[in-house]
């Protein structure tokens, strides 16, 4: 037979499980969700994926990008680094060319963004999309990679614009040559 707790006590029970739930999942919130902006959409050769950008937490990267999409800047442009279970890399204008394959990592748009919008309070996690530099952060451009494994090691060091929404399963599936066919932007969700 269960003996019953008193009303009192089965209330303090209650709001102690819920409040070790609420804390369990703080803690498992690791990436806060920032407002979402325009949505930029990759058509590849192995799919199409979707990227929401973060305008409110970096807005000159995020313009920068966007207008790089509306430009038309991405179209054709290859995917020139992958690291398996980390990064996967794309926006050299020089992996257009197969020719040039060993120069590929070191172009950009010719207009870095000037600034390191690099965030305290978010950190890289699956799916999350940063500008890519040499060093310097404010010489962030054209260069963006997608994290695809654990990256805790690289919090704090390139500025994360945005995160992939849909299609990460594409995103997995993209190596080294794979090219983008098409980058669009959409309003935001």
């Amino acid at each position: 037979m269960v003996a019953m707790l008193p009303r009192r006590t089965m209330l303090r029970l209650f709001a102690a499980v819920l409040c070790a739930a609420c804390v369990a999942h703080a803690q498992d919130a690791r990436t806060p969700a920032p407002a979402p902006g325009p949505v930029l959409v990759f058509e590849t050769v192995k799919g199409t994926f979707e990227i929401e950008t973060y305008p409110s937490l970096a807005p000159k990267s995020v313009a920068h990008v966007v207008a790089l999409v509306k430009d038309g800047f991405y179209d054709g442009l290859r995917v020139h680094r992958l690291i398996p279970n980390f990064v996967v890399q794309f926006g050299d204008p020089q992996s257009s060319d197969l020719g040039k394959r060993e120069e590929w990592g070191s172009g950009g748009s010719g207009k870095p963004v000037g600034v390191a919008e690099i965030s305290k309070v978010v950190k890289q996690s699956i799916g999350m999309v940063s500008l890519a530099h040499a060093g310097n952060g404010s010489s962030v451009d054209s260069q963006m990679f997608i994290v695809l494994g654990p990256a805790s090691h690289i919090d704090g060091k390139f500025p994360i614009f945005g995160k992939v929404t849909t299609g990460l399963d594409v995103v997995r599936k993209l190596a080294v040559e794979d090219r983008i066919v098409r980058a669009t932007v959409k309003a935001a969700i």
